[in-house]
């Protein structure tokens, strides 16, 4: 059952689950806390799980104006602080990742350590900007739905898509609760937000990058970009952009040992 907190002008809905070393996951675009289903239940045996859907996202409010990252950031250290975390290791899938280098940069006192999940320190260049503004037309246009019909099937490997039929269904039908005005701010977000690879540079605690093989999405050079010498790194074979769902148990051995 999800709960909900009142931090930095918003109502912010997340689920928890067991105690321990607090581990904190936060999902990509137009995804939620749900994004989390299939690793969070085994990293709960030994772990606080902390996994919480992101402003406009799942069951969170959705607020008004751009959600620069650093609005997003905001939100989860109100969200630690309001649990009395002190520190936590976070996790970032994508957009997640984004906001993850939002919150080492503005509250580093709150993170112990952090993963990049398909993510990148990268900002957006002047082609993927220019494709930002066209799916908020499309968007503010035609809805959601063609949006979401298109982008989730590009998520996995061809051959997941036809062996993970109810899998991708599922993760699509995620994408299309998310509310509209939610996926636009977030977008415009994602547009304007800036260079995060010194972040990484000069990262101290333990740094964790994941990557798919096969990653169209954000490629595992760009999830490498600043990587400091002591990171962690994963490459995932017959996986793009969703490990959590496409190699789940990899993903969680892979977490397990960071923390560890």
């Amino acid at each position: 059952m999800k709960q909900t907190v009142q931090t930095n002008g918003i109502s912010l809905a997340y689920h928890e689950a067991g105690q321990g070393e607090a581990l904190v996951f936060l999902h990509g675009f137009c995804g939620s806390s749900a994004y989390w289903e299939r690793i969070a239940p085994e990293l709960a045996r030994t772990f606080r799980v902390i996994t919480p859907d992101l402003r406009g996202h799942g069951a969170s409010e959705v607020g008004d104006g751009t959600y620069s990252m650093d609005l997003l950031a905001d939100d989860i250290a109100g969200l630690l602080k309001a649990l009395r975390l002190e520190q936590a290791y976070v996790f970032g899938h994508s957009l997640g990742g984004y906001v993850t280098l939002a919150l080492v940069d503005n509250h580093p006192e709150l993170v112990k350590g952090f993963g990049l999940i398909h993510s990148t320190g990268l900002p957006d260049d002047k082609k993927a900007k220019e494709v930002r503004k066209e799916r908020v037309t499309l968007i503010e246009e035609e809805g959601l739905e063609p949006f979401i019909n298109d982008l989730i099937p590009r998520l996995f490997t061809p051959k997941n898509q036809e062996e993970m039929k109810d899998v991708v269904e599922h993760t699509r039908q995620i994408g299309l609760a998310t509310p509209p005005k939610g996926a636009i701010n977030t977008l415009q977000g994602m547009e304007i937000r800036p260079d995060r690879t010194t972040v990484l540079i000069k990262a101290k605690c333990p740094v964790l990058l994941v990557t798919g093989e096969d990653d169209h999405i954000i490629p595992s050079e760009s999830t490498w970009a600043g990587a400091p010498e002591h990171a962690m790194r994963e490459t995932y074979s017959h996986c793009v952009h969703m490990s959590m769902y496409e190699t789940p148990d990899n993903l969680i051995h892979t977490i397990q040992s960071f923390v560890k």
